[in-house]
């Protein structure tokens, strides 16, 4: 297997917030990996010490996932927002008494999320104007 060349992505400037999210998400899957392999190695011996040991730097990579995701919630607002939609999701997925039932659940939480966004992004009406208001219409006539 071959080392991870951590000069590929460099470029003569600053990331920004974007290009950076992207690294973290390497990152978050790179965390992922390493987790999971350590955990075949584990389930691979019968050493007790090993096994101590794998499941220690299991706990640190774990810590670092999870700190790469905060990282990546600053980073990018929209997936912080997807974030924080999925627990509800999951929870009604989760909780509900039959497959069917999960995915209507499912289905109404999402419907909720885009009659929210539609709200959020619909033009403003203001009263006697009759259309959304522009940069001219809002000047003084």
């Amino acid at each position: 297997m071959g080392l991870t060349d951590p000069f590929v992505g460099l470029v003569p400037r600053k990331m920004t917030d974007t290009e950076l999210a992207r690294a973290i998400r390497q990152n978050v899957a790179a965390e992922v990996d390493a987790i999971n392999l350590y955990a075949a190695h584990m389930d691979a011996t019968d050493n007790e010490s090993a096994r101590r040991i794998l499941s220690h730097i299991i706990d640190e990579e774990k810590e670092h996932l999870a700190e790469f995701l905060e990282l990546l919630k600053i980073l990018d607002p929209t997936q912080a927002l997807d974030i924080e939609k999925a627990g509800p999701k999951v929870r009604a997925i989760v909780e509900a008494p039959t497959a069917e039932a999960a995915h209507e659940a499912h289905d109404a939480l999402e419907a909720s999320d885009d009659a929210v966004e539609a709200a959020e992004t619909a033009p403003v009406q203001i009263p006697g104007l009759g259309k959304s208001p522009t940069v001219g219409s809002l000047r003084k006539q």
